[in-house]
């Protein structure tokens, strides 16, 4: 998504036509993948009846980044479709890649304290802190969106639609001032966003197993239940990391790149396509994490099925409810004047229905 000095002097048009032809539909399915599954997830968190645990606090609002990720895909969709031609404007340029440079930021970040949240629970159970408390989670949610965006502000600053002669359309591309900002951009990149959160996520995740394996042999539902959500937390970043280190990779190769180690048209041309691929790669890590939950969290479906089941029947006593008046009216204006059913009768004769019996009895 970003053109530069490299892509004008090597080009393998072959090469691009294809990526050009498979970037598209490869979006356009990680949108509609990830709006359904992370709406899905924000939707279970935001109306199951028990209140939201820490861990549920840091997964949502993970699940708000990706959602607002894959919320801004279907711009790109139809741009490279139309040969790059951007035609949203400059706000939604600066707008729409901002809000994905945020979501990498965010995603790594929400997943550092949802690591952090269970190793808690697991290594030291005994010991209460107040960072285990939602309030204080929301709390430092805010300060994590604070961060990512300002992290991603040379995105908001440098991003703008120009005429680019090479390939004749009016494109969104990133205009650093100097090339050192690129350097600048791939550091911030590999060392906030991947070498720093990495051991701090290794080292939650070691201890987290060695608690899971000292604790095996435990029965009692609340360990259960920790089990389970640490289960989830360790196949949710196993897939993150599968999905970016990738993308790390060919970060760190293009900042060799920027001291020329390599130089040739072959070279530029294999980073390039390489860095594109390896950035889809990470964009479809949030349509993933939805099913997920689905599949390795056994706790998180039982409680979709608990608020899916509450909507459904919410629905269907309304239902009963419209059909009980429609009938009780039709009996009144039938009968005759002087035998006319009066309110109190009414209620003598249907006694009220509660809630819970409606429910009970569909």
């Amino acid at each position: 998504m970003e053109l530069n000095s490299s892509n004008l002097l090597c080009n393998d048009t072959v090469a691009w036509i294809w990526l050009s032809s498979l970037q598209p539909p490869f979006l356009a399915l990680i949108s509609i993948l990830g709006v359904v599954g992370n709406s899905l997830v924000l939707c279970v968190f935001c109306l199951q009846r028990k209140p939201c645990t820490v861990a549920d606090v840091y997964l949502g609002n993970l699940a708000a980044a990706d959602l607002i990720m894959v919320l801004c895909l279907p711009f790109w969709t139809v741009t490279i479709s139309q040969g790059y031609q951007w035609n949203f404007g400059q706000l939604l340029c600066k707008v729409i890649n901002t809000a994905i440079s945020m979501n990498y930021y965010c995603s790594i970040l929400f997943l550092v304290l949802v690591s952090m949240d269970r190793y808690l629970a697991l290594a030291k159970p005994m010991n209460p802190s107040k960072f285990r408390c939602p309030k204080w989670a929301k709390r430092i949610c805010v300060v994590i969106w604070a961060v990512g965006f300002m992290l991603s502000l040379p995105t908001l600053l440098f991003r703008r639609v120009s005429f680019v002669p090479f390939v004749e359309v009016e494109a969104c591309y990133l205009a650093y001032p100097h090339p050192a900002w690129v350097l600048q951009w791939n550091l911030t990149k590999n060392f906030i966003g991947f070498l720093v959160p990495l051991p701090i996520i290794s080292l939650c995740t070691f201890h987290m197993v060695k608690a899971l394996k000292k604790r095996g042999l435990v029965i009692q539902p609340r360990v259960q239940m920790e089990r389970k959500a640490a289960r989830l937390v360790l196949t949710v970043l196993v897939v993150f990391l599968l999905c970016w280190t990738p993308f790390q990779l060919l970060r760190f190769l293009e900042t060799l790149n920027y001291f020329q180690l390599f130089s040739g048209c072959l070279w530029e041309h294999i980073l390039q396509i390489g860095n594109q691929l390896a950035t889809y790669l990470g964009y479809s890590n949030s349509a993933i994490n939805p099913f997920l939950y689905v599949i390795v969290g056994s706790h998180f479906r039982k409680r979709a099925q608990g608020v899916f089941q509450g909507l459904l029947c919410s629905r269907r006593k309304s239902n009963s409810s419209v059909l009980l008046n429609v009938t009780v009216i039709s009996k009144c204006s039938d009968s005759p004047k002087d035998n006319r059913i009066t309110p109190v009768a009414l209620r003598a004769v249907y006694p009220p229905i509660k809630p819970h019996m409606m429910c009970r009895s569909l």
